[in-house]
């Protein structure tokens, strides 16, 4: 339903830098890059950061929440490693959220700018 996402951030080469490191976890890699503009995908241009230099830090509980989809666990453990490795901080680190289903396996994390990024896979109950 969704064809791709954008965030702002203020500094592009920095979130550039910490979304290649972040992103390539789940598959992603850089596909364009443009004066203002990056965007990573697997096979097309899903997510973009866009440069926004006067854009003031986001407080947390404020921002965008974008949720990605991981294969599997280590993935989702991957993502959240990556984020604290890169500048990142974590929002809630990786574990079961049983209040959002059973198998509902997550992290979230802040980008240097305050977007909240999420990592989700969904394990099975045998």
């Amino acid at each position: 339903m969704i064809d791709h996402v954008s965030v702002g951030v203020r500094d592009l080469a920095a979130a550039t830098r910490f979304y290649e490191a972040l992103l390539a976890t789940l598959g992603f890699r850089k596909l364009e890059e443009r004066p203002a503009t990056v965007a990573f995908g697997k096979a097309y241009s899903e997510f973009w950061i866009n440069q926004r230099p006067d854009m003031a830090p986001l407080p947390a509980g404020q921002g965008t929440h974008i949720a990605l989809r991981a294969r599997d666990r280590s993935l989702v453990d991957a993502f959240h490693a990556a984020a604290l490795a890169h500048g990142g901080t974590s929002d809630g680190a990786p574990g079961l959220r049983p209040q959002h289903g059973d198998g509902y396996y997550a992290a979230f994390v802040r980008d240097p700018d305050g977007n909240r990024i999420e990592a989700v896979t969904f394990e099975k109950n045998d």
